[in-house]
């Protein structure tokens, strides 16, 4: 069935600025996503559904090769990763960075370039390591002294193994507490102010099994502004002019993370990575050449910012209650599907997709169906006021860290994430069942 596209020009507060660029109205009141309509979504793959648009996701991984063409760029697979991902950014030609043995695995099996790959996380497992190892990943991070000693043993006879030092470089920045990484005194890699990390680097310099290509740092995520990130190249390239000093290596590599902000709602700031990109290459530069010292190759890591705006939630209301003066407007999913309101606050800009509504807005709160108070998708949010059991709401900037933090709660079953582009729609990742949770549980 098609549906016309309205032309007109729809007032402030039906503002799709935050909605993939492939968003249009469609003449019944729905949107359509890659030419494909998000009631038609609903009806084929039931709700509760993600939808991710592959040509968003795309073009984003194409703006960073553009803004970054001397960088390598690395999609941060921690935000969504799946089969059907992995091979979008492989064909746009980013690598990637993985942070568990599971995602190594799922990647390398889908046919990602190993070597290409590179591994975080401050708590390696053994595990981890060795499919590191037996994959041929192309870097590890090493986060912590212990881990120095851990990979070289595991790498034996074979190596070296390429490796990078995670550096806190004590910048302070991101969108939450929960999510500022750049700091002292949290769990992440090892701080330049007390010398842990140049510690670190002449350790692994005593080690045949590890070859060490350069730093690395992240300092927070969703962070909108370029000077955190400036200051940060700063210190990182002090501390390499003072390898260079101390231990007469020269570091080929630094890698600046990545936690680049997106809005969430209309009128919310993004960082511009272009300006970003341009403000790293001039401070890579000069003080580069103040220390007197060869330019490293720049490394990124972008997630957030390349699949969250490219994903849409779908739910289907159950329920409405007035309880005083708070409307409740109870969807068929919640924090199972999506933790992140409960745990950093995050804000979003629900509406009604699937149908037209003349009823005037209304202040509403949507929850899920899950049994926590603490269970809401969009706190005092505006929606027509005669939503009713049955309607759509649909919930942009919704692909990154919300799948991929879903868990099992209340047995609810995690979505499907069904890909749009060009007038079809695909499944990716299908929906959980209640066979699957019946499988798990082998107990008598």
């Amino acid at each position: 069935m098609t549906t016309a596209v309205i032309p007109d020009v729809e007032p402030a507060a039906d503002d799709l600025s935050v909605w993939p660029a492939s968003t249009t109205r469609l003449t019944d009141g729905d949107l359509a996503v890659g030419a494909v309509a998000l009631r038609d979504i609903a009806e084929r793959f039931d709700t509760p559904a993600y939808v991710l648009d592959e040509g968003e996701v795309r073009e984003r991984c194409r703006t960073y090769r553009d803004a970054f063409p001397e960088a390598e760029v690395l999609y941060a697979g921690k935000a969504f990763l799946s089969r059907a991902m992995v091979r979008w950014v492989q064909e746009e030609g980013l690598g990637l960075d993985v942070c568990s043995a599971g995602e190594l695995e799922l990647a390398v099996t889908a046919g990602f370039p190993p070597e290409r790959i590179v591994l975080h996380g401050n708590a390696k497992s053994p595990g981890d390591i060795a499919s590191a190892l037996r994959l041929g990943v192309g870097r590890i991070v090493i986060d912590s002294p212990s881990e120095i000693a851990r990979i070289a043993a595991a790498v034996g006879l074979g190596g070296p193994q390429k490796v990078m030092v995670r550096v806190v470089p004590g910048v302070s920045a991101g969108g939450h507490d929960k999510i500022r990484t750049g700091t002292d005194g949290q769990k992440f890699g090892l701080p330049l102010a007390d010398g842990s990390a140049q510690h670190a680097v002449t350790r692994i310099l005593g080690q045949p099994q590890l070859a060490l290509t350069g730093l690395h740092c992240h300092i927070g995520s969703q962070i909108t502004t370029v000077k955190s990130y400036v200051v940060a190249l700063r210190r990182m390239v002090g501390l390499m002019a003072r390898i260079r000093d101390t231990n007469g290596v020269v570091l080929p590599e630094l890698d600046m993370g990545g936690g680049h902000g997106i809005p969430y709602r209309p009128g919310e700031p993004a960082l511009d990575i272009t300006a970003l990109a341009r403000r790293l290459r001039t401070e890579l530069v000069q003080s580069c050449a103040a220390a007197g010292l060869a330019e490293p190759r720049l490394v990124i890591e972008p997630g957030r910012a390349v699949v969250g705006p490219a994903g849409i939630a779908l739910y289907r209301v159950l329920a409405v209650k007035h309880t005083g003066d708070t409307v409740f407007v109870a969807v068929d999913g919640g924090m199972s599907d999506n933790p992140r309101p409960a745990l950093y606050g995050v804000r979003y800009a629900p509406r009604l997709v699937g149908r037209t509504s003349t009823a005037d807005a209304r202040r509403t709160t949507v929850v899920g169906r899950h049994c926590e108070a603490g269970d809401v998708i969009a706190a005092d949010v505006e929606l027509p006021a005669d939503v009713r059991p049955g309607d759509l709401i649909a919930v942009p900037v919704a692909g990154a860290y919300q799948l991929s933090m879903a868990s099992g709660y209340n047995m609810v079953g995690r979505p499907p994430v069904v890909a749009v582009r060009d007038g079809t729609a695909r499944l990716l990742v299908r929906r959980e069942t209640l066979d699957d949770f019946r499988s798990r549980d082998v107990g008598a």
